[in-house]
Order: C-alpha cells, then sequence, then structure tokens
C-alpha cells in the first residue's frame, strides 16, 4: 500500500473509531488512547493525522454534517429532476430527509447535543455556515424567486429556519419514541412551512 492511501486509511479509521465512542461515551469521557486502540493505531499516528482530541472532534462532526447535506441534496434532486411543485420538492423533501438523518445516533450526540459544548457557538455555527446554512439559504432564494415566498430580508429567514429545523431534531433526539415524534414533528414542520407559502 502507498504511503498517501496508508495515511488515507489510517485517517478514515480513526474518524470512524472517534465517531463511534464520541456517541456511546460523549467527547469528555473517550480519551485518544481509546479512539486509537479502537482503530487500530498508535496514538502517534493519531497525532500524526490530527492536532489534538478536539481537533479529531471537529473533523467528526465535519464529517456529519458534510453525510446530511448530501442526503437533503440526494433527496432534493431525484424530486427536482420530474416536472412538479418546487414547493414541495425543495421544502417537503428537503426538511423529511434531514429529519430522517436526526434519526441517525450518530448525529444526535455528537450534532446536536456535544457540538456546542465542545466547539463553543462561534466555531458551531461557522461550520453551520458552511453547510446547513447554504443549503436553506439557496432554497429560500430559488422559493422566493418563484413567488411562492413573499419577497423580504432573506438572512433573517435563513437563520429562523435554521433554527427551527434544529429544534425539531433535538426534539425528536430527546423523545422516548423517536419513530413517533419525528413523524410528528415532520407533519408539524410541514403545516409550519406550508403557513409561509403565498396562495395563489
Amino acid at each position: 500500500m502507498k504511503k498517501a492511501e496508508q495515511s488515507e486509511s489510517t485517517r478514515t479509521a480513526l474518524l470512524q473509531a472517534a465517531r463511534e465512542l464520541f456517541t456511546e461515551r460523549g467527547y469528555a469521557d473517550t480519551g485518544t488512547e481509546d479512539i486509537a486502540q479502537r482503530a487500530g493505531v498508535t496514538r502517534g499516528a493519531l497525532y500524526y493525522q490530527f492536532r489534538d482530541k478536539f481537533g479529531l472532534f471537529r473533523a467528526v462532526l465535519e464529517d456529519l454534517y458534510l453525510h446530511i447535506t448530501q442526503k437533503v441534496a440526494s433527496a432534493i434532486q431525484p424530486s427536482r429532476e420530474e416536472p412538479g411543485d418546487l414547493w414541495d420538492q425543495l421544502v417537503r423533501a428537503g426538511t423529511q430527509a434531514y429529519l430522517d438523518a436526526c434519526l441517525d445516533p450518530a448525529f444526535q450526540r455528537v450534532g446536536l447535543i456535544e457540538s456546542v459544548a465542545v466547539l463553543g457557538w462561534q466555531e458551531e455555527r461557522e461550520l453551520d455556515e458552511k453547510y446547513g446554512l447554504g443549503v436553506v439559504r439557496g432554497a429560500i432564494q430559488e422559493l422566493m424567486d418563484a413567488g411562492l415566498l413573499a419577497p423580504q430580508p432573506i438572512e433573517p429567514l435563513t437563520q429562523l429556519v435554521l433554527s427551527v429545523e434544529h429544534e425539531a431534531a433535538r426534539y425528536i433526539a430527546r423523545a422516548d419514541d423517536m419513530p413517533a415524534a419525528r413523524k410528528e414533528m415532520g407533519a408539524s414542520l410541514e403545516r409550519l412551512f406550508d403557513g409561509m407559502r403565498v396562495k395563489g
């Protein structure tokens, strides 16, 4: 195996091991030795790939955000290839895909519970800006351009929509019956967002 391939393989193993352990134990109760051992590498290899545990956590979180963004994009894209209602294609398909992704235990623990506590509000918002905010902002702009949303300042609405979706995700993550909470929240968000649609 070439050196670059070996390095990438080590990085992938560390990310997977860290994701599992951060999900099971949380950030504070996971040590770098535990991560290296589960990944089957040395601590030296871990520190070669990542500056420290914090850097590894951020990489795991970014990987999760990227995965969620790709899932939402994949859900929207096929629906947009078929003729139909743009609102359904962007709002319903995107929202339902995001809520489905929220059932992932790793996203619940790492992305919703640990992220702000570990990274701090500012850095967590930077990741939101890189992933979630861009997707939401683009969808809102397209809906406004199509006359399905009333013209208005786009940034406040983008922040509000993303905040609502994050709180919906946290509601699901805290529920005793997550599938039921997922169904209820999906219906509630549809009603909320449908109320914003320009009628006629």
